[in-house]
């Protein structure tokens, strides 16, 4: 078990000033059966003329805030403190071959299936196609049990992927990335779930933070962290299990839940519209530390 102390600083600027911004924020952390916020405290600057918090469709802890007065900047400032319980897992191989996964996703009536059918369809971000479907393959043989098979896929996207956050953007599409096998770790959860979906499988986003080490020797970089994705796979008899491809781990008790979705256009920390503006700068920093 840990608990974390969590703040997460967004400063938008503008050329010329916003007259109207209407905002949506995921940032406030889950609560769950291994995750618990203790508080979670949001400070926007300017003060919104009207702020509403309330759950999304995935249950996720939405704020809705709008600025109505002329302004050039807009700050969102973060502060949490989240306890994580280490997360049990069955043994590999005591878990359901794949393929009758897939089936019972298709066939089974169960609260559970039911509810995680709506996870196997593409999405805004994440498309089905046959070449996801046969990267997966080789992890992904026949009567494999499904959790052995996500862990063999999660270290061999760690393993033939490079993490370089010069070589994507938040648009850039996953059958992009598949090819030139670079990216960041919201590309590589786009990846993987793309690859389980295209098996019929069911998997959805995770958005959230992860405690970071610095190299032997250095201090840590206060403010030097930030929100990290991961994915999540439907298995039956043991609910979800999630899996970051980006560090080929099992999440357990240091990655902290911010929300989940299909992708990340449905737990994106910040979106909105704003009217006026022109050309802006974004500066971001997150720090996570230990309580």
């Amino acid at each position: 078990m840990g608990t974390y102390r969590i703040h997460h600083l967004t400063r938008y600027g503008y050329a010329v000033p916003v007259t109207v911004s209407l905002n949506q924020a995921h940032l406030t952390p889950r609560n769950g059966p291994y995750q618990v916020c203790l508080k979670s405290r949001l400070e926007i600057e300017p003060v919104p003329t009207v702020s509403t918090i309330r759950p999304d469709y995935y249950d996720n802890t939405v704020t809705f805030f709008t600025i109505e007065e002329p302004h050039e900047s807009l700050s969102i400032s973060v502060s949490s403190v989240v306890e994580v319980s280490r997360r049990p897992f069955p043994p590999p191989p005591n878990t359901t071959p794949w393929e009758r996964v897939r089936r019972l996703l298709v066939l089974e009536a169960s609260p559970g299936s039911v509810a995680a059918r709506q996870f196997v369809f593409e999405s805004e971000l994440v498309p089905v196609h046959p070449a996801l479907a046969e990267y997966a393959s080789r992890s992904f043989p026949p009567e494999r049990p499904i959790l052995e098979a996500i862990i063999d896929l999660t270290e061999r996207i760690r393993a033939e992927f490079v993490y370089d956050p010069q070589a994507t953007t938040i648009s850039t599409p996953v059958a992009e990335v598949l090819a030139q096998r670079r990216g960041v770790c919201q590309d590589f959860a786009h990846l993987m779930i793309g690859c389980l979906r295209s098996l019929g499988l069911a998997a959805r986003y995770v958005s959230g933070y992860v405690l970071t080490r610095p190299p032997p020797g250095k201090e840590r970089l206060v403010g030097g962290d930030a929100t990290h994705a991961w994915v999540a796979v439907w298995c039956p008899g043991f609910g979800w299990i999630d899996a970051d491809p980006t560090n080929a781990v099992l999440p357990s008790a240091e990655h902290i839940t911010l929300a989940w979705g299909r992708d990340y256009a449905d737990v994106s920390p910040l979106r909105g519209i704003v009217l006026g503006g022109g050309a802006q700068t974004l500066a971001v920093s997150v720090d996570v530390s230990r309580a």
